[in-house]
């Protein structure tokens, strides 16, 4: 996957690098405290694969808007305020998306109570969940301060719309843990506001940057819909996996009450083991034992949960790969078929 992940980060390796100077700025505070949470959260790093995509999109279709591919680096690596200005709200929009995020990762722990986050401790573990809360709330703040930045209301419309679903997403997911039903429906219309929502505001943001024309805008939201989709099937079968196969712990859904496409497609199977439908509930309702979970799992991958979900993620895998192929020869179409690549044969 490395080689994958140079050839993703070839076309933008100097945008990227700015993006790293915007985003380490916004996570910069002088105040003790702050600025020790800031710093702790810029510990977990991560491969940017959203900022990563915003900026491959602005430049695939700037060059497809004006004919060529944008060649102002220099002006790129230096403060903002010169050079291609579509650029430099593609770097803004990333950098506002990439805090967005972020701000939800830490609300989102407090939420789930959860104790690490990409192998360290969470905010809320490491302070308290007031901390976090709050911390989230300035990493919010920032994001929007980014976004202001482009100068377009329509690029800050779409981030405040972003936020709005991602928040209604949840919601969704929490009130879907409540009801009794194993709805696959309600399922792809939770990751549509979570996990394809924001992948799909990364394309659109790209595109607005750099004033793309309306048709061009829809089908990079389409791609980013279908990639998002294909990164939330994959993170989900994950969670079936042995934890030395990804490297990582699994089976935290079940434990939070959620039940994922493996499970939904044999719990709405006619021939169901009844036994698996009452853990089921007893899971949502988070009265199951370790054991329960487990035999639930292991139901899954045996009457083909695994092989049904792995099947949806490959449908949408072709769509996102139908988008690159209409893409123009060059680094920029490597680059983008080369991420539908990591997305849906990611190990970890």
């Amino acid at each position: 996957m490395s080689d994958t992940l140079t050839i993703i980060n070839k076309p933008v390796e100097k945008e990227m690098a700015r993006f790293h100077e915007l985003f380490s700025e916004a996570l910069s505070h002088n105040d003790g405290l702050l600025h020790e949470v800031l710093q702790h959260i810029m510990q977990r790093g991560g491969k940017r694969m959203r900022p990563l995509l915003t900026l491959l999109i602005a430049k695939t279709l700037y060059r497809a808007e004006h004919g060529d591919v944008y060649r102002g680096l220099n002006a790129v690596a230096t403060a903002l305020g010169g050079g291609n200005q579509a650029m430099e709200r593609a770097l803004q929009a990333a950098c506002s998306l990439e805090l967005l995020h972020t701000a939800s990762l830490v609300h989102d722990d407090v939420v789930d109570e959860a104790d690490e986050r990409r192998g360290q401790q969470s905010v809320n573990a490491s302070y308290n969940n007031r901390i976090a809360i709050l911390v989230g709330d300035y990493i919010l703040s920032a994001s929007l301060r980014c976004i202001s930045e482009c100068g377009e209301q329509c690029m800050t419309a779409t981030l405040s719309q972003l936020g709005l679903t991602l928040s209604e997403g949840e919601v969704r997911q929490i009130q879907n843990i409540s009801t009794a039903d194993f709805s696959i429906d309600a399922y792809y219309d939770v990751i549509s506001k979570k996990t394809a929502a924001l992948f799909e505001a990364c394309c659109h943001l790209g595109a607005l940057a750099v004033n793309a024309k309306p048709e061009h805008v829809e089908a990079v939201r389409e791609f980013g819909r279908n990639l998002g989709i294909v990164f939330q099937i994959r993170d989900d079968i994950f969670d079936y996996s042995d934890s030395e196969e990804v490297g990582k712990p699994t089976g935290k859904d079940m434990l939070e009450g959620k039940l994922t496409l493996p499970a939904l497609f044999v719990l709405n199977d006619k021939d169901c083991n009844p036994e698996m439908l009452a853990i089921a509930k007893k899971i949502k309702a988070l009265e199951a034992t370790d054991e329960e979970r487990n035999l639930l799992r292991l139901y899954a991958k045996e009457k083909g949960g695994i092989n049904h979900a792995q099947q949806a993620m490959e449908k949408y895998t072709q769509r996102a790969k139908a988008f690159v192929e209409s893409i123009e020869e060059g680094k920029l179409k490597d680059a983008l078929a080369a991420y539908v690549e990591y997305v849906s044969g990611r190990s970890f």
